[in-house]
C-alpha cells in the first residue's frame, strides 16, 4: 500500500482520494480550507459523469439527490421562440445508461465527502495549503504554506483553476480570460409560478448572451444563470451584484425568461476563464486533475464530468503499489489530454458561436438545430454522454 497525496479538498479532489483507494492506496487530502465544504450553485451531470461515479462507490447516493431532468431546451431569447429540445429519458437514456440530472453542488461534494470519510485509507486534512513539490528519492514532497511539508509515494494536484501544482509543472501563467460573466442566483421554487416550473435545462440564447435556468435541490429550488459576453478583463469569483445591474444587463429577454431573471435576488458574479490545452501533466511523480489539468468555460456543462472521469481512470491505473509511478502517470495524462481537449473546445465553440450568435449566424444556428432530430442529437452528444471507457478515444 502507497502513500497518495492530493493537494485539494474539492469535488476533483475527493473523488480523485476514493478512486485511489479503491484501488489499494492510502491517501492523504491536503486542503487549504479549515473545513471541507462546496459552496457555489446549480451543476449538470451526463451520464457520462454517473458512470464514473458508480465506479467511485457514490452514484446511487447522488441520484437520490438529484433532479432527473426531462428535456434540455434551446430557445431564442429575443423571439422567445423554440429552437431545439433534446429528450432525456426513453431513448436517451437506453443508448447512454445512465440519466442527465442536476445537482446543488452540495448534492454531489457531499456524498463524496461522507464516502471519504468512511473510507479507512483517506485522510482529511484541512489548513494544509500545498504551495508547490520536491522530488527527491522516489519520493514527494508537497511543499506548505506554513513552510512545513508532507511526504508521499506520489502527489495528484487537484487544486483547481489557480493551481499552484500546474504552476510549478507546466508555468502557463494566469488563465485566460474569456470576456463572459455569468450572474448566478437560487430561487425557492415555490416563488416560481407553476406553469414556469419546468423539469428541463432551458437556454435562451442572445446576441452576446444567454440564460439557463434548471431545478436543483431535489426540486425545491431553481438555479439561474445569466451570462453576458461584456469583454471583462478582471477575474471575479462570487462578488455580489445589484438585482437592478442584472436586469439592465439583459433588456432583450423577455416572455417567461424574463419573469424568471426578475425573480432574482442576492445575485453573485464570476468572470468565465479557462487555459489551452497542454501536452504534459506529469513530471515524475506529480501530475494533475480537474481544473488543474483542464479548466474548462461552463458552456459543455462538463467541469464536474471530466474531474469525475479523471479521477476514475488515475485511479485503475495506478491499481495496487505499482513500482512503476512514472510511466502509469505518463499514460494517464497520455489518455486523458485528447478526450479533455477536444471538451475544452467545444466549451469554447459553444460560447464563442453558438449561444450568443447574432444577425445572420443566429439565424443560421437556428436553422441548423431546428432541423436536428432527437436521434441525431444523440449522435452529436454519443462521445460525450455515452462513454464506458474514460481514455484516449473513449469507447461506446
Amino acid at each position: 500500500m502507497a502513500d497518495i497525496l492530493v493537494a485539494g479538498g474539492g469535488i476533483g479532489g475527493l473523488a480523485a482520494a476514493l478512486g485511489l483507494a479503491r484501488h489499494g492506496h492510502r491517501i492523504t487530502v491536503l486542503e487549504r480550507r479549515e473545513l471541507f465544504a462546496e459552496v457555489g450553485a446549480g451543476i449538470q451531470l451526463g451520464p457520462n459523469a454517473f458512470a464514473a461515479l458508480d465506479l467511485l462507490g457514490v452514484g446511487e447516493e447522488v441520484r437520490r439527490r438529484a433532479v432527473h431532468i426531462g428535456e434540455l431546451r434551446f430557445m431564442d431569447g429575443t423571439t422567445g421562440a423554440r429552437v431545439a429540445a433534446l429528450p432525456l429519458t426513453g431513448a436517451y437514456r437506453a443508448r447512454f445508461g445512465n440519466p442527465y440530472a442536476v445537482v446543488h453542488r452540495a448534492d454531489l461534494y457531499v456524498p463524496l465527502l461522507d464516502a471519504c470519510r468512511r473510507e479507512p485509507a483517506v485522510r482529511l486534512r484541512g489548513r494544509r495549503h500545498v504551495v508547490g513539490y520536491e522530488q527527491r528519492g522516489g519520493r514527494v514532497r508537497a511543499l506548505l504554506a506554513d513552510g512545513g511539508h508532507v511526504t508521499g509515494d506520489a502527489l495528484i494536484g487537484a487544486d483547481g483553476l489557480h493551481s499552484a501544482i500546474r504552476a510549478q509543472l507546466v508555468g502557463d501563467g494566469t488563465p485566460r480570460m474569456s470576456g463572459h460573466t455569468v450572474h448566478r442566483a437560487v430561487i425557492p421554487m415555490a416563488e416560481v409560478p407553476e406553469e414556469l416550473r419546468w423539469n428541463a435545462v432551458t437556454l435562451w440564447a442572445g446576441p452576446r448572451w444567454h440564460f439557463v435556468h434548471y431545478p436543483i435541490a431535489g426540486g425545491t429550488h431553481l438555479n439561474l444563470a445569466a451570462t453576458l459576453d461584456n469583454g471583462a478583463t478582471e477575474a471575479v469569483a462570487g462578488v455580489p451584484v445589484d438585482r437592478a445591474d442584472v436586469l439592465a444587463s439583459f433588456p432583450r429577454l423577455s416572455g417567461p425568461a424574463r419573469r424568471l431573471l426578475e425573480l432574482g435576488r442576492d445575485w453573485k458574479a464570476w468572470t468565465q476563464c479557462d487555459r489551452d490545452p497542454v501536452d504534459r501533466w506529469t513530471d515524475g511523480r506529480v501530475t494533475l486533475l480537474g481544473d488543474a489539468a483542464h479548466p474548462m468555460l461552463q458552456y459543455a456543462a462538463q467541469g464536474a464530468c471530466q474531474a469525475l472521469e479523471d479521477a476514475v481512470l488515475l485511479g485503475e491505473l495506478l491499481d495496487g503499489c505499482p513500482a512503476d509511478y512514472e510511466q502509469r502517470l505518463e499514460k494517464y495524462g497520455a489518455l486523458r489530454r485528447e478526450r479533455t481537449a477536444r471538451v475544452q473546445s467545444v466549451s469554447r465553440h459553444l460560447g464563442r458561436h453558438v449561444y450568443h450568435a447574432a444577425g445572420e449566424a443566429r439565424v443560421e444556428r437556428n436553422a441548423m438545430l431546428s432541423s436536428l432530430t432527437a436521434d441525431d442529437l444523440h449522435d452529436q452528444l454519443a462521445w460525450l454522454h455515452g462513454v464506458t471507457g474514460f481514455g484516449q478515444g473513449a469507447r461506446r
